[in-house]
């Protein structure tokens, strides 16, 4: 599926609802959530994330060259003339990526909203127990805590390690921003991993247990 792909609306409301039968209404049910459980957690999902996450690190990789080379004295003509080039595709990178990446935040929130909806139509427990997708889950918890702590160690440790005379500032900070970029993908990619199966997991708790 596209990721331009309609999300489905959601659930009728009560005086509207259709369904011929129980059954019915849990097949569709079923059908809405597994299809987007999937597309939250599927490996498109996954690796359109990543490489937007990707985008912003090239992006900000293009505008840290541009700025160490400055704070190093490159200001000879040729160098200017290769440098603006290079910061406008940097900050185009950076920006785009960036907008797409808060998209996709949105449309998972959205996504996750539809969910509780469509869930709150009734209770299957035993049907319920296939949307853990523990698998899709474990991949995307791994990947992002990988990620976070890289981010973290470059942001910290970087800056921490860091020699007068020998690390300028705006290398320092380059250093922090891609660190802060990681670190910030990753605990959206744990969050998102760590709510959906917090998310199904209740889903097949018993009744009786509420």
């Amino acid at each position: 599926m596209s990721r331009r792909t309609p999300l489905p609306p959601p659930p009728p409301p009560a005086h509207l609802r259709s369904w011929p039968d129980r059954a019915a209404l849990l097949a569709d049910r079923a059908g809405v959530l597994a299809y987007l459980g999937g597309r939250s957690l599927g490996p498109a999902a996954l690796v359109l994330f990543w490489a937007l996450v990707l985008g912003v690190q090239f992006g900000w990789a293009l505008v840290g060259e541009v700025l160490v080379a400055i704070a190093n004295g490159s200001d000879d003509p040729f160098s200017v003339m290769i440098a603006v080039p290079v910061l406008a595709v940097g900050l185009g990178a950076l920006i785009t990526a960036g907008v797409f990446l808060g998209l996709s935040v949105r449309k998972e929130r959205a996504m996750r909203g539809l969910m509780t909806q469509w869930a709150a139509l009734d209770s299957d427990p035993e049907g319920d127990a296939r949307l853990r997708m523990a698998g899709r889950s474990l991949s995307w918890l791994l990947t992002s805590f990988a990620a976070g702590a890289t981010g973290l160690w470059i942001a910290f440790v970087v800056p921490a390690t860091a020699e007068r005379g020998e690390d300028t500032y705006m290398e320092v900070a380059y250093a922090m921003g891609a660190g802060t970029v990681l670190w910030i993908a990753g605990l959206i990619g744990v969050a998102r991993a760590v709510g959906h199966y917090r998310w199904a997991v209740r889903l097949v708790v018993p009744a009786a247990a509420h």
